[in-house]
């Protein structure tokens, strides 16, 4: 991934926090298939040095037997993303050298996927994978609430996956490139907006203007 200096994050508990607030993820690989795609919830484990990824596929996907031949795969963590406007910057008035940009922040993790098919694990994974989602639930769904006899037939349905993390980059592209007032205007504008993610991005321009 393209990393300037200005947008380079490296603190491993920042990714981290972002990996675990957007636990969807896509999944990248290149093997027999060609380059191929899944995208999949996860569940990220404090294992050192840069964390443990668990997650799944259905067995009826055939990405997971080229992750099964070990090769490198990356793992893509989207977080929060938003338009920008140049009518934002306060510089636009003064000079006109202004263009349209996006601010985003994303996190890419790469390692090799360890092949999980063992019943007891699939089903404590799916339990963990259920108890994080449904964390804000009032009355959370938990995988006892069906019947075992479902559940077994379900868990036979998919491929567990272990992802040791051996390398994770993380970029957040939140207007650091412009001067001050214009970092300001970018806040401003993206809370009067308010929509999709606006906000969250918002936040994440006034802490680097902070």
């Amino acid at each position: 991934m393209y990393q300037p200096d200005h947008y380079r994050v490296a603190d491993l508990s920042q990714l981290h926090a972002l990996m675990r607030a957007r636990p969807f993820a896509t999944l990248v690989s290149n093997g027999a298939l060609g380059l191929y795609a899944s995208h999949l919830p996860t569940v990220l484990k404090d294992e050192p040095p840069n964390g443990m990824i668990e997650c799944h596929l259905s067995r009826a996907n055939p990405h997971w037997k080229d992750l099964a031949t070990g090769n490198e795969a990356l793992m893509i963590f989207q977080g929060p993303d938003a338009y920008v406007t140049p009518n934002w910057y306060p510089s636009k008035a003064e000079h006109g050298k202004v263009v349209p940009t996006w601010n985003y922040a994303v996190v890419h993790a790469y390692g090799r996927p360890d092949v999980m098919e063992d019943q007891a694990w699939l089903r404590r994974h799916v339990g963990e994978l259920s108890a994080q989602q449904e964390a804000g639930e009032a009355r959370p769904w938990a995988v006892s609430d069906a019947p075992d006899r479902y559940v077994e037939v379900m868990l036979r349905g998919i491929i567990g996956f272990r992802f040791a993390i051996t390398r994770l980059e993380g970029k957040w592209k939140m207007s650091q490139n412009r001067e001050m007032s214009d970092r300001a205007g970018v806040e401003s504008g993206l809370r009067r907006r308010g929509e999709g993610t606006d906000h969250a991005v918002a936040d994440l321009v006034a802490r680097d203007i902070d």
